[in-house]
């Protein structure tokens, strides 16, 4: 699965208690670097929420910002107590119903009357972040913003899998061209070694079977055949890699890095100067492809 590493995603919640925006950039870098920015409110989320981006992404410089506008409320909030005055309501209906007359209850009643009314302050903006149905906002928020993100990576994700597999086909294209250049180069090698060893021991007379043993382990040295057949097996296992659902830009990267070697490897083997044209050619499509793949997630 192919994933580019850069993207923002924005997100902005509406809740009883408190107005929420949260944003995430991303952008490239070699391991997952997260940032994360809260209202003092919040601060006792941030390891909560450092885990749900971690468990969604993989790589990148991750920057979460959250700010949050707790709504205002008075300094004292008051709480009648509903019960003691309930009750005092059906003694007072008691006492109504044996004769005597006697008013109803009424507000200012209530102020006389221990423990029917109770003073308070009110909730702080940290008493409310530590609410359940706000912490399920802000977690909900964050994950929205989440989805966004991952969605516009996949994205340009899409675009960078175009680019990634055309240049593929053009280094399998520079491989086979590799495998029968070099091949052709290597013939003409024997060739020309044997005619010059010809020339050279004129009428001497020589053991011809011990002389062209040792040109055939000289030209053996030429002999990229396992190099090719590497390289051939490392662009087989990207195409697998690529087609898995999991992050992969670190496993391409490594991959790139084998390619090289092998390629470097044919390079001081190979004979020929279409050979070394073609060896030039491979290196510049890997090293594009390694550029490419640093954006991958």
């Amino acid at each position: 699965m192919i994933r580019s590493m850069t993207g923002f995603a924005s997100v902005d919640i509406e809740h009883p208690m408190v107005a929420l925006s949260v944003t995430l950039r991303s952008v490239n870098h070699r391991h997952l670097d997260l940032h994360v920015r809260l209202p003092s409110p919040l601060l006792a989320l941030e390891s909560r929420l450092r885990a749900q981006v971690q468990q969604q992404l993989t790589r990148g410089r991750v920057e979460l910002n959250v700010s949050a506008q707790f709504v205002q409320r008075g300094g004292l909030e008051v709480e009648v107590n509903e019960a003691l005055v309930e009750r005092l309501s059906v003694a007072l209906d008691r006492v109504r119903a044996s004769g005597l007359s006697i008013a109803d209850l009424t507000a200012g009643d209530l102020l006389h009357l221990p423990r029917a009314l109770e003073f308070k302050e009110a909730a702080s903006d940290a008493d409310v972040a530590s609410r359940p149905d706000v912490i399920e906002v802000v977690t909900g928020a964050v994950a929205q913003a989440l989805d966004e993100l991952i969605t516009m990576r996949s994205t340009e994700g899409e675009y960078l899998l175009v680019d990634l597999d055309s240049r593929c086909v053009l280094v399998s294209d520079l491989i086979a061209k590799l495998e029968t250049s070099a091949a052709r180069a290597k013939g003409d090698l024997e060739t020309r070694l044997s005619d010059r060893i010809g020339e050279m021991v004129g009428e001497i007379e020589v053991d011809h079977g011990a002389v062209a043993q040792e040109i055939v382990k000289f030209v053996a040295r030429s002999d990229i055949d396992e190099e090719i057949v590497r390289l051939k097996g490392h662009l087989a296992h990207w195409r697998t890699i690529v087609d898995d659902n999991l992050a992969c830009g670190r496993r391409l990267d490594f991959l790139l890095q084998e390619m090289n070697r092998e390629i470097n490897t044919v390079g001081s083997k190979a004979e020929g100067l279409e050979v070394s044209e073609l060896i030039v050619s491979a290196k510049a499509e890997l090293e594009r492809l390694r550029e490419q793949v640093q954006n991958v997630e």
